[in-house]
């Protein structure tokens, strides 16, 4: 794939990069391992100025960035404006809170003496150069969401970012230069993916993230087990929507379109399957439909465009085939189901429902604005029909019943549980999946602590 800024309103190639030498690699990893040498010796307090200070400037440049996200991958303006306000947040975030989350910390004093010292401390040291692999989908907001903890715990980051965001891979790595790190505290590679195991194989390179497709992260999980480096994955999901009797079904079917269709349905964690109890199951399919096909889909630039366009010509043709094999094998559509004729990647937000097992939709993750809807008889086929997936990202419940949450909490199978709102990423909790949606945690304390040499500091007499 080449490295280029292609339109997705209209196809249009903007500007086409050129991939690094094997020359400049190796001069970026040599940079990456001589800079960690001296700024994992870095204060925390001089982390968070410089990180407070990037900040600042994504401030100062939103607009301008929020331009190009939408120019490269074809997010609404508006959405793309509030991604750059939340990883300015998050930034913040983690500058106020870094030194405590990894402060030293010292066992039980019987433990202590019960293993013959006179002291224990645990202590969280940094290990290196990370590589970060990340997906186009939040161009700036995934990459944050690994530099700011990575960089506050005294790492340095390298970017293999994906090739159709350059312009955004650039400007992030010109942020963290103006900002005043080090030069080598966070380098963007504009390599292509066959690229990517030389890089994760280097011994420089000590550990490596990835948010991405489930043969991506195979791809790097595998190369990073050979050489024994530590891996976090975030893959995909197809994370279920789950309506009971006693929830508010109006707003449970108002926040299931913004679920569905955020970031143009291009999100790992929006909901995508919507599991209804048959008893309130044709308010909410009636309220959800008409919602979904209310919204304006068009130029994303535009400030009340809804829906803009998918990435890639190849994203939209792959969710038109799980839609029309959805059809021809007996599902219905609610709304949707044929993308218009003209310019640009667009296709309409989608309802389908009498979705069975043997759809592919079924089992696997439609990445755009399609929505399957499920009826179910009770909780139990609510859970067995939520769990009926490869993917464990997240999960939404919505429920007034205590006795139905704490179920809901210990059956699904996600690494979040969001009961009566819709799944969001928050600096301060953790953010990971399981089954298929890969292991490892970002975000909050756990987050930052992946990427840590965690250290045992014993003192005898």
């Amino acid at each position: 794939m080449p490295i280029a800024t292609v339109n997705p309103a209209n196809g249009e190639t903007i500007k086409n990069y050129d991939a690094l030498s094997e020359e400049e690699i190796e001069r970026r990893l040599a940079t990456a391992e001589s800079t960690f040498r001296t700024y994992r010796t870095s204060s925390f307090d001089e982390r968070a100025r410089l990180l407070r200070r990037a900040a600042g400037l994504l401030d100062e440049d939103t607009e301008r960035v929020a331009r190009v996200m939408t120019t490269e991958m074809g997010k609404p303006v508006r959405q793309a404006r509030a991604e750059a306000a939340k990883c300015a947040k998050a930034m913040r975030w983690y500058a106020d809170h870094a030194a405590e989350l990894l402060a030293d910390e010292e066992p039980d004093e019987s433990d202590v003496k019960d293993s013959g010292a006179l002291r224990v401390l645990v202590r969280y040291r940094p290990l290196g150069p990370v590589l970060a692999v990340m997906p186009w989908n939040f161009p700036l907001w995934q990459v944050i969401r690994f530099a700011a903890p990575a960089l506050m715990a005294g790492n340095v980051g390298l970017l293999k970012h994906a090739s159709n965001v350059p312009q955004t891979a650039l400007y992030l790595e010109d942020l963290f230069h103006r900002a005043g790190f080090p030069e080598g505290c966070f380098q963007t590679l504009l390599i292509g993916s066959g690229a990517v195991e030389g890089v994760l194989r280097d011994p420089r390179v000590r550990a490596a993230t990835l948010t991405g497709s489930e043969p991506a992260g195979r791809s790097v999980a595998s190369a990073a087990g050979d050489e024994v480096k530590k891996t976090v994955l975030e893959l995909g999901g197809s994370d279920p929507y789950i309506v009971m009797p006693s929830a508010d079904i109006d707003r449970a079917a108002r926040i299931a379109v913004i679920a569905r269709v955020q970031n143009t349905g291009q999100s790992c964690i929006a909901a995508k399957r919507f599991i209804v109890h048959t008893d309130v199951f044709d308010a909410f399919t009636e309220g959800f439909t008409e919602g979904m096909k209310a919204l304006k889909v068009g130029d994303p630039m535009e400030e009340e465009t809804d829906v803009g366009p998918l990435s890639s010509k190849q994203g939209r043709r792959d969710l038109e085939e799980l839609v029309v094999d959805a059809v021809e094998s007996g599902a219905t559509v609610l709304c949707g189901g044929v993308r218009a004729e003209g310019p640009g990647w667009y296709y309409p937000p989608t309802v389908l429902t009498d979705v069975t097992p043997e759809m592919r939709v079924h089992h696997e993750e439609a990445f755009g604005p399609v929505a399957t809807l499920y009826r179910v008889a009770d909780l139990d086929e609510a859970v067995a029909v939520a769990n009926d997936s490869p993917f464990g990202l997240s999960s939404n419940v919505w429920t007034r019943d205590g006795t139905e949450v704490e179920r809901f909490v210990r059956d699904l199978e996600a690494g979040s549980v969001y009961v009566n709102g819709m799944t969001a990423s928050h600096p301060a909790f953790p953010f990971g999946g399981a089954k298929r949606s890969g292991y490892g945690r970002e975000l909050s304390g756990h987050g930052i602590r992946e990427f840590c040499n965690i250290t045992t500091v014993w003192h005898g007499a």
